[in-house]
Parts: C-alpha cells; structure tokens; sequence
C-alpha cells in the first residue's frame, strides 16, 4: 500500500476536478441548447451527431428501467464502485493510479447527474453509413479509455508474467 503524501492528493484531485468540470460544461452547454431550441439535434459531420437523450441506465444507456428500485440499485452500485476506485488509487503507486482517476473523474460526473437530474444526459452520437453507436457523454469517454487502458496493462502483465515463468 502506498504512503498518503499530501502533495499527491492534490494533484489527484485536481485530475479528478478536470475531468468531472470537463463533462459537466459539455452537459450544461447541450441542455442549454435544448433549452434554448426545444432539442439538440446538431450534426457535427457525417459521422458525429449531438442529439440529447436521457440515461437512466448505466454507461452508454444499458440496464435503463423506469423502476425507481432498480435506478437506486444501480445507483448504489456505482457510488461502492466510486468508492473501491478510491482505494485502488490510494493502494497503487504506478500507472494505473492515473487511470483510476481518469475512470474516477468520469464516474462522479456520471454520478452527479444521476443524483441531481435522476438520469445522465448523454448526446454524442457517433454513425457511419446509418449504423450508430450507442449515445454517449464527455465522462463516458473517460471512463471507457481508463478501463481500456487498465485491461492493455493487465494483459501485457499477464504476458510478461508468463514468459518470466516460461524461462
């Protein structure tokens, strides 16, 4: 386990304020266009759309339910999953502190809305040729590279770990 050092908190946090500031202007400035326009129906390119639907499911609009038990399952789930991160990021002293926090950052911004708005705005919609992906936001971005990121140092550790005891 790694040594608490002040210096580094700060630091962490302000990784973790960027990330979850970066996410909620994106938010406020898209629900101030549906404010202002009634919808948010922008296209960006061919392939980028930035349309507003409201999530009420976990990252890219899996496990939606109108079930308000099961929205304070998943919300609970996530708020313990926030908290494990925490202490992943205290009890790590490589890498994968720094995509703890990316993941961390991303999540709270997630998390702030399910609480403030019941559901996460979610509005970027990426397409090619009529197929689309599912609809996302700013933090899902975050937390999709942070776990993309800590899957490739887990597998090139197994990796190495396993030609180390192949030798």
């Amino acid at each position: 386990m790694s040594k608490f050092v002040p210096r580094n908190f700060f630091f962490y946090l302000i990784i973790v304020i960027f990330i979850f500031l970066f996410d909620r202007i994106s938010k406020i400035y898209i629900l101030n266009v549906a404010e202002n326009y009634g919808e948010v129906n922008i296209l960006v390119n061919s392939y980028i759309n930035l349309i507003l639907v409201w999530n009420s499911g976990i990252g890219f609009g899996l496990l939606s339910s109108d079930n308000l038990l099961i929205y304070n399952l998943i919300t609970t789930l996530i708020i313990l999953i926030n908290l494990i991160i925490i202490y992943l990021i205290y009890s790590s002293n490589d890498i994968r502190v720094y995509l703890y926090l990316i993941i961390l950052g991303g999540s709270l911004g997630n998390l702030f809305d399910r609480l403030y708005y019941s559901a996460v705005p979610d509005f970027i919609d990426l397409n090619y040729n009529g197929y689309h992906w599912f609809i996302f936001n700013v933090a899902d971005i975050f937390i999709s590279i942070g776990i993309i990121f800590l899957i490739l140092i887990e597998l090139i550790d197994y990796n190495s770990k396993k030609n180390v005891t192949k030798n």
